[in-house]
């Protein structure tokens, strides 16, 4: 092989590495908010309650992908903040509530594909998330002084959780923050009290819109619905002082870019703790723990997150 010839093969390669491991850690960056642990979401609460929360999560460890590529020691170092507020009102005399979230993300990204190795580091706003929740039964609208005299029961809801585009997205890119496109989650909750007790369950499952302006500007990237499962466990010592044991699974996810399909379906279950501690009469903070147990494909993080939360009510 002359030297030129091997110039432009060796240059086709580092490409190749750069593309391969870019397509991979693009698809999975945005991909965490489908692990989710979320307890006492279903959970009543009196209207006119105003909720202003600021959040730290920070998320590591490796991305399993397809075996059959050549790539290996996937590695993230994920910081996020985020700064939310929520409000409950009455629909239908039901009691619901709307939550809107805006992240902050930073972090580094690495992968290997033989000797080579490549390393990203990120930082900017990532997708809003907007969500509505109605409670159907055992949440009537109720004043915080009905609120407070009411016995507990159970409680079925359903919510809707939109991720709109608006986080960091560059198209020329292989990793971003930002995902460039819209998700949708309808999801169905329980909540049963059994003295301190309560025991949870939500069903629901994310639905994607296309990315037009995939690596390139003119690729295509869909993915399929990912279903959802979570299952909490919660012990309550004194109001808003409780512990929980959070479980969730994720299947399905699979992606399409340009109508070629990638070998990426998702099948993963995760485990976590969460504490509420109320430092006051209006402030508390929630401290969590996650981590994965089954990972075929995608992010096998370890999460740590701390929440403060001011509450106030009309």
């Amino acid at each position: 092989m002359s030297e030129s010839s091997s110039s432009t093969a060796l240059t086709a390669n580092r490409v190749g590495v750069a593309v391969l491991l870019g397509a991979l850690l693009t698809m999975r960056m945005p991909d965490c908010r489908a692990q989710d642990l979320e307890p006492r979401v279903y959970s009543p609460n009196p209207i006119g309650a105003h909720f202003l929360g600021l959040a730290y999560v920070h998320s590591s460890g490796g991305v399993l992908s397809d075996p059959t590529l050549p790539i290996s020691d996937v590695d993230a170092q994920l910081n996020t903040t985020i700064l939310g507020y929520g409000q409950t009102f009455a629909v239908l005399n039901r009691s619901a509530i709307v939550n809107l979230a805006v992240p902050y993300v930073w972090g580094r990204l690495s992968g290997s594909l033989g000797e080579e190795r490549r390393e990203v580091t990120r930082s900017g706003l990532g997708d809003a998330r907007l969500r509505l929740g109605l409670n159907l039964t055992g949440g009537a609208a109720t004043t915080p002084a009905e609120f407070a005299k009411r016995k507990p029961e159970t409680a079925l809801g359903m919510s809707v959780t939109i991720v709109a585009p608006a986080g960091q997205y560059d198209r020329t890119k292989l990793v971003n923050i930002g995902a460039n496109r819209w998700a949708f989650k309808p999801e169905l909750g329980v909540s049963h009290p059994s003295g301190p007790w309560y025991v949870e369950a939500y069903a629901g499952v994310w639905l994607f819109t296309a990315n037009d302006e995939f690596f390139g500007g003119s690729r295509r990237r869909e993915q399929d619905p990912l279903a959802t499962l979570q299952t909490h466990i919660v012990y309550t010592f004194r109001p808003h002082l409780w512990i929980a044991f959070d479980a969730t699974l994720y299947h399905g996810g699979r992606t399409t870019v340009d109508g070629a399909r990638n070998l990426d379906l998702q099948s993963n279950v995760r485990v976590g703790l969460t504490v509420s501690l109320p430092t006051s009469r209006r402030q508390s903070l929630k401290l969590s723990w996650s981590d994965g147990v089954s990972t075929r494909i995608g992010s096998d993080f370890t999460t740590l997150g701390v929440a403060w939360q001011y509450m106030w009510v009309d």
